[in-house]
């Protein structure tokens, strides 16, 4: 069997692991979360959980899928752990932003909801820091 479809099969393997253990993590971690933004309606936040984790999944393998080829070849085992070092630390990220952007959504949609439920004051209404003194100019 060809090295490079070692590779592939070896990335392919890693790669859907991860994904799913990323996105399990998540989405039974999150449900708190999801639950306190949406004001403990647990249903919605059930929805929305699940909803979330089948994007998740859907963004995270196809990008995986589409960075599955590789057009150098691999011709040795120093090739193949390179190779395979170099898509997985891209996936690793590609996960790691898809995980941050979720959690940004969600933070400004909480932010948001207690805002208007009015336990945070809107931004301009929040006290402003004092200002220094400062002395008027000299012969005013």
């Amino acid at each position: 069997m060809d090295l490079t479809v070692i590779t592939y099969a070896v990335y392919l393997l890693i790669s859907i692991g991860l994904t799913v253990w990323v996105a399990r993590t998540l989405s039974r971690n999150g449900r708190v979360f999801l639950s306190d933004v949406l004001h403990g309606n647990d249903k919605l936040a059930d929805a929305v959980n699940h909803l979330l984790v089948i994007g998740f999944y859907l963004v995270n393998l196809g990008f995986v899928a589409l960075y599955l080829r590789e057009d150098h070849g691999v011709f040795d085992v120093r090739q193949m752990l390179e190779a395979l070092s170099v898509k997985l630390g891209v996936v690793l990220l590609v996960l790691g932003v898809m995980h941050l952007g979720n959690f940004y959504v969600l933070n400004k949609i909480r932010r948001r909801g207690a805002v208007e439920s009015g336990k945070i004051p809107p931004p301009a209404a929040r006290p402003q820091a004092p200002r220094p003194w400062t002395a008027p100019p000299a012969g005013a």
